[in-house]
């Protein structure tokens, strides 16, 4: 018997096969696609990212960049933090030395904001340590710095806060 969703193809591979209802019968979920936390904000967030990417273009500082999104931010009504505060722990203890993340959108999705000719490992571990500083999931790193917008969606699993 083949599972809920599939069809055994009756004719040539090489034409266009159907593949039908892949939605499951007990939730909205699709089977067998993988699902990315917070999908549809980190979609609005890289389209207005674009917006800015194709208004400037590349070549600004980042604080350029930063002043845009914002107002691209406000334009969209996306929810946003601009350089929110981050505690850093230690044993359980504050530190007295704390990131600031460019951005922090709906709530949940740290938005750390480049302007470099490549993104580096650097780059991503300082999302990763911002994403576990704030106890959060999702980061979008944005580079302005390139002809086109590059992005990468850096994810924390070891926190269970979405």
């Amino acid at each position: 018997m083949m599972p809920h969703g599939f069809e055994i193809p009756t004719e040539s591979p090489f034409k266009k096969r159907k593949i039908v209802d892949f939605s499951n019968p007990c939730g909205n979920k699709k089977i067998g696609v993988l699902m990315l936390i917070h999908e549809d904000e980190t979609k609005k967030i890289i389209n207005a990212c674009m917006e800015v990417h194709n208004e400037l273009g590349n070549g600004f500082l980042e604080p350029i960049y930063q002043e845009a999104l914002e107002e691209e931010f406000k334009i969209q009504n996306i929810p946003y933090e601009r350089e929110k505060l981050l505690k850093v722990m230690y044993k359980g203890k504050q530190l007295n030395k704390e990131y600031f993340a460019d951005f922090v959108c709906y709530g949940n999705i740290i938005i750390e904001l480049k302007s470099v000719g490549v993104l580096s490992k650097p780059h991503k571990a300082q999302v990763l340590n911002y994403l576990n500083a704030a106890n959060l999931q999702l980061g979008l790193l944005v580079n302005f710095g390139e002809t086109s917008l590059k992005w990468e969606r850096i994810t924390n699993f070891k926190t269970g806060k979405s």
